[in-house]
């Protein structure tokens, strides 16, 4: 197996007297495509900008180790960071409208970005800009290329944002929740656009969504997380097919299903997101919680199946 190309231990990320991420760790290998799947508040997004550095609350504490070729993101200075940020480590934000800059064109904005990494003239980098954006879906792209992030509509300004995301061929990809605003044409377009860019360059991608079916078709794992800890990491096989932890039952039940008798109501996980004061994060909202769960669970398991919860096997199996 090759050497992770980013791996990251015992994250944690504070905000004031709130732990939005406690003890992270996960790792990434080249050409792998992590899903990672969660609730909102799970602490996915907040994660991965810690990952990049963007997290600029003041008071915000973070530690542990980010590990990315060898080198601990956490104790770069910012000139540094700036240089693996859109080169080597690329990152679809999840609201287009505040990623992109109002007063330039979408193509300046790309063009901006590869030149900024590379030493090409303007006119290649704007050529390269026009590419990227009709591999995307944008239709004209030559006379579009000029246009305003408001003279797009919201799902055209998350396609140029995944443009510019492509536009250096990242080694890892961090992808939040790309295909919310598109169709699912377009969606197909994109998760081929990720395909080819794992096939051609190696590079690894971290899917963040909320749609199982994405997570489905395109990663090889899945890491589950909830109350800022992950709860379940496995391969895309075993976390669909014999998932684990009781939250992970419960967001697969509340997919609707094409096959067999159709429900009257899905299923839903009662209650409303947030971690348990003490214990299992999860363990205010499990039907399945006893004596145990007052303590927190270790992510343990066998054969790289791993989940975190104090469930009996012959419960689970039950």
């Amino acid at each position: 197996m090759p050497e992770p190309l980013l791996e990251v231990s015992d994250l944690r990320i504070r905000f004031g007297g709130f732990t939005a991420v406690d003890g992270l760790s996960f790792s990434v290998r080249p050409g792998e495509v992590l899903g990672v799947v969660g609730e909102s508040g799970s602490g996915k997004s907040v994660s991965m900008l810690g990952v990049l550095g963007l997290i600029r609350t003041p008071g915000a504490e973070i530690s542990g180790s980010v590990v990315f070729r060898g080198r601990d993101l956490l104790t770069l200075k910012n000139a540094e960071m700036r240089a693996i940020r859109g080169r080597e480590i690329a990152m679809i934000f999840q609201d287009p409208m505040t990623a992109l800059t109002p007063v330039y064109t979408i193509g300046w904005q790309i063009a901006e970005q590869i030149r900024a990494h590379e030493k090409v003239s303007k006119r290649a980098a704007r050529d390269r800009a026009i590419t990227l954006l009709g591999e995307v879906g944008i239709p004209a792209p030559e006379q579009r290329v000029d246009a305003y992030p408001h003279e797009f509509s919201g799902g055209m300004r998350q396609r140029a944002v995944i443009a510019m995301a492509l536009s250096c061929n990242p080694a890892l990809l961090i992808a939040d929740e790309p295909t919310t605003a598109l169709d699912v044409t377009t969606q197909a377009q994109i998760l081929d656009l990720m395909r080819r860019l794992r096939t051609e360059y190696g590079s690894a991608v971290v899917m963040i969504t909320h749609d199982m079916g994405v997570v489905s078709e395109i990663a090889d794992e899945v890491l589950v997380m909830y109350g800022g800890r992950a709860v379940e990491r496995g391969t895309r096989r075993e976390v669909f097919h014999g998932p684990r932890h009781p939250y992970t039952w419960g967001l697969l039940d509340s997919v609707p299903r094409v096959r067999g008798a159709r429900a009257r109501r899905l299923p839903t996980i009662p209650g409303t997101p947030g971690a348990a004061e003490r214990g299992c994060p999860f363990a205010d909202r499990c039907v399945h919680s006893f004596a145990a769960c007052v303590e927190v669970p270790p992510l343990t398991g066998e054969s790289g199946h791993l989940d975190a919860c104090w469930l009996p096997e012959e419960e689970r199996m039950r």
